[in-house]
């Protein structure tokens, strides 16, 4: 009896580690706008909100983000891809911490530390293009190791004009 509970014990476990996939996220989701996302780091999930998603369209809005730190942050570096039908079409760097000159409040965080962010956010844009694409962000630290990793799904249905 031992032994069988003992070998569907180690069953269930194997099936919970095959299954890595994180679920997705809803951002928001209005009449012609919807935004998800779905971590693309195997080992981590995390937490990203806004209000509405009409505040996205507005020059700054407000965005609500946690995660708890795998990797310590000394350098900090972003790289955005803009996909449609599957093909890269537009990909965009930069580097957001590094000694001496740091754009965000949590760069210097260390391993283990819980990262939380209340605020505005401006995105440099008031539009946001028609039609459905995927928006891939990654967050890569000095040792090149993924510190957060999203692939947002973006359907947009509203005219501007």
């Amino acid at each position: 009896m031992k032994t069988s509970n003992t070998l569907v014990l180690i069953l269930v476990l194997l099936y919970i580690n095959a299954s890595t996939e994180w679920p997705t996220h809803t951002v928001c989701k209005e009449d012609n706008l919807e935004i998800y996302y779905k971590s693309c780091d195997h080992q981590q999930d995390f937490a990203f909100s806004i209000d509405r998603c009409s505040d996205i369209t507005t020059h700054t809005f407000n965005i609500r983000a946690a995660m708890v730190l795998r990797h310590s942050i000394k350098e900090l570096y972003v790289k955005v891809d803009l996909i449609i039908n599957g093909k890269t079409v537009l990909t965009y760097s930069e580097t957001l911490c590094e000694p001496g000159h740091s754009k965000l409040i949590f760069c210097g965080k260390k391993k283990g530390e819980h990262l939380y962010y209340e605020g505005p956010v401006t995105l440099g844009f008031k539009e946001i293009p028609q039609g459905d694409y995927t928006i891939s962000a990654k967050l890569t630290n000095e040792d090149h190791f993924t510190v957060a990793c999203a692939d947002f799904t973006v359907k947009n249905y509203l005219d501007y004009y």
